[in-house]
């Protein structure tokens, strides 16, 4: 845990305002590699918390609903600036990726098509899938403390890959750590814990009102509080919600997903496209503001209870195995992205320069590297 206090100075919040913007403007790739980038912001370079202390946050976002990697901008804020900059630290990330989505929102209505990025987005992937490699390298060491979590990472990782839903994977081996905890010590020290890591309440569909502001807002609220795993889930949830009822058509959700894809910042700005699409630019700001508004309050409320829980045996069992898991889970979106983004021989050209970089300069900034590979793929499919 960082040892710096955690007072809201104007120097700090300002700090905390600056570094997240530039990542949420400049990262892309999903979860994984938007950790990876605060990884090396908050750990590496700046040193504002351990590297353990950074995994327990990675282990406790997990086991809350919304976007993990917003909710670990958060927490990251609030380990430097307290209550103020896990605000900060939030509202930083998001809003450039907000303003870029609705942009291409505004010109979506207007034009009635996407402008064409794909050259662009060639290069993106194989250059996130170097950072996510080198992210998963760097978590793992810190992580696998000894042969038995070493096992419980493997076992989450084949879990992933075989399909077993994220949440349950996570929960499956914090309990097998702490059972086996358990079993292995003496029974005085089988002290009472409620580990009651939170459930996902995903029965009913959302809310439907219509297309006024108050029912987007709502409907998008709920996804935000009981959205678990990878972002990509809000499809499915707009699947059935809005396209199903014909409020929204699935083309619209496709260029949805497409724009989620090539922009930065978290995935679940793809609601300020969906929110355009209903209601203009009310409609995008009640569903922006519905989606992120719980990621603030679990936050608030998990972050300070983190340091009480890690001295208990029990917990710390607990969140060891629920953090090995955590990396399991990057590897598992590592291969997966690999499988998708990995197509030629071009696509490996540039993956293998962009590992070749981040570890001949391992001080350079990863956004540079993600730059230089839109770059490259664009110039590359020129040829």
């Amino acid at each position: 845990m960082s040892e710096l206090p955690t007072k809201a100075t104007p120097a700090r919040l300002r700090e905390v305002a600056a570094v997240f913007f530039r990542l949420g403007a400049l990262s892309f790739g999903g979860p994984a590699a938007h950790i990876a980038l605060m990884e090396e912001e908050v750990v590496r370079k700046r040193q504002w918390m351990s590297a353990e202390h950074f995994l327990d946050l990675i282990g406790a976002t997990n086991l809350i609903p919304g976007p993990n990697s917003t909710e670990m901008t958060m927490h990251c804020g609030h380990e430097r600036a307290g209550g103020a900059g896990l605000v900060v630290a939030g509202l930083a990330f998001i809003l450039p990726s907000v303003i870029i989505t609705g942009v291409f929102a505004w010109l979506y209505q207007r034009y009635g098509q996407l402008p064409q990025v794909a050259p662009f987005v060639y290069g993106i992937a194989p250059a996130v899938i170097a950072i996510i490699a080198g992210a998963a390298y760097t978590l793992g060491r810190k992580a696998v403390k000894s042969e038995l979590l070493a096992g419980i990472g493997a076992a989450t990782l084949l879990a992933a890959l075989l399909g077993v839903h994220e949440i349950v994977a996570l929960l499956g081996a914090g309990m097998a750590g702490l059972v086996l905890h358990t079993l292995r010590q003496p029974p005085k020290l089988r002290q009472t814990l409620s580990v009651m890591p939170f459930a996902s309440i995903l029965a009913g569909p959302l809310v439907n009102t219509g297309l006024s502001i108050s029912g987007v807002f709502w409907s998008f609220l709920k996804v935000g509080a009981t959205l678990y795993g990878s972002g990509y889930v809000l499809f499915a949830y707009l699947e059935g919600e809005l396209v199903a009822p014909g409020w929204l058509s699935r083309q619209q959700l496709l260029d949805a997903v497409a724009v989620g894809q090539f922009t930065p910042g978290p995935v679940l700005s793809t609601a300020t496209f969906v929110g355009w699409q209903l209601g203009g630019w009310g409609g995008a700001l009640a569903a922006t503001v519905g989606i992120f508004l719980p990621s603030f309050v679990f936050v608030w409320l998990l972050n300070p209870l983190l340091p009480r829980l890690r001295k208990s045996q029990l917990f710390s069992a607990f969140l060891d195995s629920v953090n090995v898991a955590s990396v399991a889970l990057i590897v598992a979106v590592l291969v997966a992205m690999t499988r998708m983004a990995l197509t030629d021989w071009l696509t490996l050209l540039i993956a293998a320069l962009s590992l070749g970089v981040s570890l001949a300069y391992p001080k350079i900034n990863s956004a540079f590297v993600v730059v230089g590979g839109a770059l490259l793929g664009y110039l590359l499919t020129l040829f």
